[in-house]
């Protein structure tokens, strides 16, 4: 059986030893989730063993540089006698001419730093087990390349990082989060649903006149939320590398927002829809509003009273938790980094 052998000087593959010692350091919450489905990485030619340990911690922050969160791993692999070390953060990351950064690595110490976001963030856990499993084969390799950084294409890089970043975010986690104003909104929905003014109102507005209602009730309600959560993120410095970071933090949280609210919205309106359905008959709507009325109509007045609903229970309501906050805003969980790193 083959195995790594380290020394001061040099790593390399010796035969009849133990297997190699592997440390994931991830940061904690999605990150970490998606390292301890690694444990049973192995090389692809069955030549060795990997013995793969998880440890959840943040070991850097975005307004460093990325030497600095592999001279932590570096270290973390001298505390657990680690052979090899791979950072999973979920962090976007940076070279020094500010492209994006997929992975960087430091081929003589065995360290490598893998940005999660940069992956795209769909088919998450398949990308990631494709390029540990590569960086551990590299690195396991006593003549390492030379190449210690792969980058993300500049313009297709940087939607590429954002629709990672957004997925890291969770946005559907926010739907717990909004709880309470989801809840106002029902309520309002429910009580509209019933109101006469309601169908005159919903029976008078053309297509185009509901669409910039929905769009300008999500906007309003996405607006207030980074307002009340105090989630937009002002750069450290004037560098033009802090500019660039907090445009990405602040774009993937209002992506982030908006699709947590447009969760809302879409169940918001399934469940008044049903509501409609059960308690209104387009016959007695009719003969009110003097106009011929179809259970097609009902789609509409529910479409307005949803924009209505979701405006006025978002605008009364917060979020519910700092856990929902740290969940939207990359700022945020930047902060709690910093702290426990300050810490260490």
């Amino acid at each position: 059986m083959l195995r790594l052998c380290v020394s001061s000087q040099r790593v390399g593959y010796q035969p009849g030893m133990e297997p190699i010692r592997v440390g994931l350091v991830a940061d904690p919450a999605a990150p970490t989730a998606i390292a301890r489905r690694l444990t049973d990485l192995g090389p692809l030619d069955g030549s060795g063993h990997w013995d793969i340990t998880v440890l959840s911690e943040p070991f850097t922050t975005g307004s460093e540089d990325v030497g600095v969160a592999v001279g932590r791993l570096q270290d973390r692999a001298r505390e657990h006698d680690w052979d090899l070390v791979v950072g999973l953060t979920e962090l976007p990351l940076h070279d020094h001419e500010g492209r994006h950064l997929l992975v960087e690595t430091d081929p003589e110490q065995r360290t490598a730093v893998l940005s999660l976001p940069a992956l795209g963030g769909l088919r998450m856990h398949t990308r990631t087990r494709r390029a540990v499993r590569s960086l551990l084969t590299d690195m396991s390799d006593p003549h390492p390349t030379d190449e210690h950084h792969v980058t993300l294409p500049r313009r297709r890089g940087h939607w590429r990082l954002l629709t990672g970043m957004v997925l890291a975010n969770r946005p559907w986690l926010l739907v717990p989060g909004l709880k309470s104003a989801l809840v106002a909104a029902l309520a309002t929905g429910a009580v509209a649903t019933v109101n006469s003014t309601v169908w005159l109102l919903a029976s008078s507005m053309s297509w185009w006149r509901l669409v910039v209602a929905t769009v300008a009730s999500i906007a309003l309600v996405v607006g207030w939320l980074v307002i009340d959560g105090e989630l937009w993120d002002r750069p450290d410095d004037d560098s033009t590398q802090a500019r660039h970071r907090s445009r990405l933090y602040n774009g993937s949280t209002l992506l982030t927002l908006t699709a947590g609210v447009l969760i809302c919205y879409a169940a918001l309106y399934v469940v008044n829809l049903a509501w409609a359905y059960f308690v209104l008959d387009p016959d007695v709507m009719g003969s009110y509003l003097q106009n011929p009325m179809s259970h097609a109509d009902l789609f509409v007045l529910t479409w307005f009273v949803a924009s209505a609903a979701t405006l006025g229970g978002g605008l009364g309501s917060g979020l519910e938790s700092d856990e929902a906050i740290r969940a939207a805003a990359y700022s945020k969980r930047e902060q709690d980094r910093r702290d426990r790193l300050s810490h260490d």
